[in-house]
């Protein structure tokens, strides 16, 4: 049942409208993403090495909270899943779902920076937030509020421990109800110190673990050098090929490339604007474009080592394997026992930093839906405790269509919000750009927008 709404929301209303999105943000934003490349990288390691100090976050450790979400289950477990079910050419797909999307997420980290608030310990912020002050339409926001924290603080955060658990019974075989235990223990840990404190560990866990795994699939990639043109070819054949449009199999190709693409880039699904928002910035473009460039990061370079780790194995065929599991038999048959454990450890590492990322997407819309205490404590146990149990106990397939159909229905309401607000964002990056090109270090007043002038705080 969850599968069939999920194949319907997707095949029928957001498959077309979310590539319709990234086109027209890429065209109004003269292609943002490909041209400012170095600008995302310069502001990325200015911010590494020098950022602002003081109580509130700098850009990299909002970029490193955001990449913590994206880059995990999604990149190890997703795109095996996307391989499995949609065959090679969903590969494809989810490239060029990150080639566009990142300028949706250029366009909505920018926005969130615009409507951003100022918190308790930091600046607040995020879709819920430029819905309500920028179109001024309370019903939507608190809705979009509510689905993150569904989407997010609970539905994602199963995903993820799903993972995990069957990561360890597979390296280890170790009790999924154990290690359930112990992994909910841990997210309680961290999710009841904030967002600083999951700032702190995100900033050192995710470059950390980020390059571990980005050596070791080199290595794989070095050691079949000889066969990456097969590869190539493989994908993007399976993803045109006659065979492929004759049998109706093109749709799912293009289906599950895009859906675990998404899960993995989260572009446009209106999740890293809630972490974007919390960075202090001299200019909103500033923190879009660095947000941007975690896109490819995500999808371009570790999406695409599993996928070529996964299709050197040649194991995809296998009816018997599917999410993580298929991923820890692909790298074993490169390097050995030693890759089922490394990827163990890998997703415990990637997986956990997504569990608290993913919690502090939804305490931001906790806030913005209530000021009780006993809310947040509520969505904190419920978070950090149940949902990664229930995660740890529920099959694979029942915790990924439940994520399908959050993720549709959170990225429906997202798409509709920033096209509409969108116009905002392209005098931002004009400003931004005017100012570069002028040899000042770009910084942003609301002088110039009077129009939006009462519905902005921070600037």
């Amino acid at each position: 049942m969850l599968q069939t709404i999920s194949d319907f929301l997707w095949t029928y209303i957001l498959l077309a409208v979310l590539v319709e999105c990234g086109l027209y943000f890429s065209i109004r934003t003269k292609f943002v993403q490909f041209r400012l490349i170095g600008e995302m990288v310069r502001l990325l390691g200015e911010s590494a090495f020098g950022g602002k100090k003081g109580k509130h976050i700098n850009s990299f450790q909002a970029f490193a909270v955001s990449v913590a979400t994206r880059v995990g289950t999604g990149n190890l477990a997703g795109v095996a899943t996307a391989i499995v079910l949609g065959g090679p050419g969903a590969v494809f797909w989810m490239w060029l779902i990150a080639l566009i999307g990142s300028a949706t997420a250029f366009v909505e980290s920018t926005l969130a920076q615009l409507y951003k608030r100022r918190g308790t310990d930091s600046f607040i912020g995020g879709p819920a937030f430029y819905i309500l002050h920028g179109l001024h339409c309370k019903w939507m926001a608190r809705l979009f509020a509510v689905l993150l924290v569904i989407t997010f603080g609970l539905s994602y955060n199963s995903i993820q421990s799903n993972t995990i658990c069957n990561a360890m019974d597979e390296a280890f075989g170790l009790n999924t109800t154990v290690v359930g235990v112990v992994l909910s223990a841990f997210s309680l840990l961290i999710v009841f110190g904030g967002i600083q404190r999951v700032a702190k560990v995100s900033s050192v866990i995710v470059p950390v673990m980020a390059l571990g795994y980005f050596v070791l699939a080199l290595y794989v990639v070095i050691a079949n050098a000889r066969l990456f043109p097969d590869i190539i070819r493989l994908i993007v054949n399976d993803a045109f090929g006659i065979h492929q449009v004759a049998g109706g199999g093109i749709g799912a190709t293009m289906l599950y490339g895009i859906k675990r693409g998404l899960f993995s880039n989260e572009a446009g699904e209106g999740s890293a604007p809630n972490v974007a928002a919390t960075a202090a910035v001299s200019h909103p473009v500033k923190q879009g474009l660095i947000q941007a460039l975690g896109v490819y990061t995500d999808t371009l370079l570790v999406c695409s080592c599993t996928a070529f780790i996964i299709l050197v194995s040649g194991l995809y065929s296998s009816p018997e394997l599917n999410g993580i599991r298929l991923t820890q038999n692909a790298l074993q048959s490169e390097v050995g026992n030693v890759g089922t454990y490394f990827i163990a450890a890998a997703i415990l590492m990637f997986a956990f930093s997504s569990i608290i990322g993913n919690y502090y997407y939804g305490e931001a819309n906790i806030r913005f839906l209530s000021d009780k205490p006993y809310v947040l404590t509520i969505y904190r146990i419920c978070s950090g405790g149940v949902m990664v149990m229930f995660g740890a106990m529920a099959s694979l397939d029942i915790v990924w269509d439940i994520g399908d159909v959050c993720m549709a229905l959170i990225t429906a309401c997202n798409l509709a919000a920033i096209l509409l607000l969108g116009r905002y964002a392209f005098r931002l990056l004009d400003d931004y750009m005017h100012q570069k090109r002028a040899g000042k270090n770009p910084s942003f007043n609301i002088s110039i927008m009077p129009e939006i002038k009462d519905d902005v705080e921070c600037w």
